[in-house]
């Protein structure tokens, strides 16, 4: 019997989504060659635009110096450009903070991101808060430019919603691998925190992208890594017990980052404050009085990494700049102004690295020449406790150091954090983000009858579904199991097929319930 007008736009629908998809690894790697492209140059337009505004905002803070009436000038100018930062963030909401929260609520069917506004907002947002000297970093606005340029060629290509999730993650990889001149890691972030999948075709497509942005970005930039401080050669094993208490250390420091960045939003809101406008004045005044103060602890951070691994600091003037720059952090983040948190996180990883080095150079015999080793090692280990993606965190230190002599202190350190903080019952800071952004959000609804969505989940060990049939599991509402992916191979599913360990079920959802049935699936896949 022919069905109504609506089922037969539905099938085709569903038709159209099966059949495009099994030609996705073929089609994704062409179009992450040219996301990778685009978004190579629009994230390489934007570190030289935050490059200048760093040294601008060094000039004037030389140029105040001793004048009242400059002095005067310089904090109209920040009030001003807290006034256009806070009206942006009151425009497109989606612009605050880093944006990488807003991504993965995308991905899963919870957020909408309006690709033509985000993109020009966030980099004229993203400028003032740097010419500011705002405690932000780059990486997570360069993560959304280039995730939104993505969107805008599948909104222009006209493709689908399961296919735009693809183009997603290849921007988002070339996002972060033109800002960190960092494509490995560009790739792993998109793999394990975007996407949160791991099917060869999403990896290739990924991979072609960030390869495509760090050549744009390198042949611009140079191709020398973002940290160049010297590490002797590896910690001598008899030191290794010093790793596992670092490495609990900066679990706990972790955990007490993601609670302080939380709280910090939590105080802006019980402030009375209550405009984006009147939120971002207190970040760029107190801006402002830090540069007359402390100018060290202003901007992303990296002239602190290049201080503290000279080897000139006293102890106590580690342990003061940690303090200020992790309250400074706090207050900049907090207030939703657009800006991330991906290297300033990594400067309070190293500084407490730092720190420990030191103590264990003056206190436990520790030759003063590994003290650079436990300041690498700390940033890799706090990423880990905050983030919670321990792999990207192993590669973007090598990438970002050059360095590749570390690698089992690393693992070490690592997965030491890793624990820490999952004992500690921390939620990755992202995550706890974007359920903040959802408090109180409709997720966004389309007609029942809309367009469909692939999504794919991995079993794991220990899952509720593990060594279980299909037909003995209670599947979300309003979601088909399409195949399921074993290896190489991909299996029609029956009632009495068994699900394994590392199998990949594809399911297709209506838009309209995308992410509701992400919520379940993911419930239901996850080790219990």
């Amino acid at each position: 019997m022919e069905g109504t007008g609506k089922g037969k736009r539905v099938k085709n629908s569903m038709t159209d989504t099966i059949k495009r998809a099994s030609d996705f690894p073929v089609i994704m790697i062409g179009e992450g060659l040219f996301i990778g492209a685009l978004a190579g140059l629009v994230v390489l337009l934007y570190r030289i635009s935050l490059s200048y505004a760093g040294i601008w905002m060094n000039q004037i803070l030389g140029w105040i110096q001793g004048n009242p009436i400059r002095i005067l000038l310089w904090f109209l100018a920040l009030a001003a450009m807290a006034v256009v930062t806070g009206l942006l963030v009151k425009w497109e909401p989606m612009i605050s903070g880093s944006g990488i929260p807003q991504l993965e609520g995308e991905m899963t069917g919870k957020l909408e991101q309006r690709w033509y506004r985000i993109i020009p907002e966030k980099f004229i947002g993203g400028f003032l808060g740097m010419f500011a000297g705002l405690a932000l970093g780059r990486e997570g606005p360069s993560i959304q430019l280039g995730a939104m340029v993505g969107k805008g060629v599948s909104r222009v290509l006209k493709r689908g919603k399961t296919e735009e999730k693809f183009l997603l993650t290849c921007g988002a990889s070339a996002g972060l691998a033109a800002a960190f001149h960092a494509p490995l890691a560009g790739v792993m972030f998109a793999m394990e925190e975007v996407h949160k999948n791991f099917s060869g075709a999403v990896f290739i497509s990924a991979m072609t992208a960030s390869v495509a942005a760090d050549y744009i970005t390198s042949s611009v930039l140079g191709m020398e890594p973002v940290f160049q401080f010297q590490i002797v050669g590896n910690l001598p094993v008899q030191y290794y017990w010093m790793l596992v208490v670092l490495g609990v250390i900066v679990g706990l420091m972790g955990v007490f980052y993601n609670w302080f960045t939380l709280m910090a939003q939590t105080l802006y809101k019980k402030s009375g404050l209550k405009s984006p406008v009147a939120k971002a004045l207190v970040p760029f005044l107190l801006a402002g009085v830090v540069g007359l103060v402390v100018p060290e602890i202003l901007g992303s951070g990296h002239s602190m990494i290049e201080t503290l691994t000279d080897g000139k600091m006293a102890l106590a003037a580690v342990i003061l700049l940690f303090v200020l720059r992790f309250l400074f952090s706090g207050i900049s983040f907090g207030s939703g102004v657009p800006g991330g948190i991906f290297f300033p996180m990594l400067v309070l990883g190293a500084y407490i690295g730092g720190i420990f080095g030191y103590i264990c150079a003056d206190y436990l015999g520790l030759p003063a020449d590994y003290i650079n080793n436990f300041v690498l090692l700390a940033m890799a280990g706090y990423f880990t406790a905050v983030v919670r993606a321990p792999l990207t965190g192993i590669i973007l230190i090598f990438e970002l150091t050059g360095s590749l002599s570390q690698m089992l202190s690393l693992s070490v350190i690592t997965i030491v954090a890793y624990i820490t903080a999952m004992l500690m019952k921390s939620e990755p800071i992202y995550e706890s983000l974007l359920g903040r952004i959802l408090e109180g959000k409709q997720i966004p609804q389309e007609s029942e009858e809309g367009e469909k969505v692939l999504d794919y989940y991995a079993v794991a060990e220990e899952s509720e579904i593990a060594d279980r049939m299909i037909k003995e599991i209670q599947w979300p509402e309003h979601c088909l199991i399409v195949a399921i992916q074993r290896g190489d191979k991909e299996i029609i599913p029956k009632g009495k097929t068994r699900l394994f360990m590392g199998d990949v079920i594809i399911t297709m959802t209506d838009e309209a319930h995308n992410g509701e049935v992400y919520d379940a699936m993911s419930q239901l896949c996850r080790k219990r």
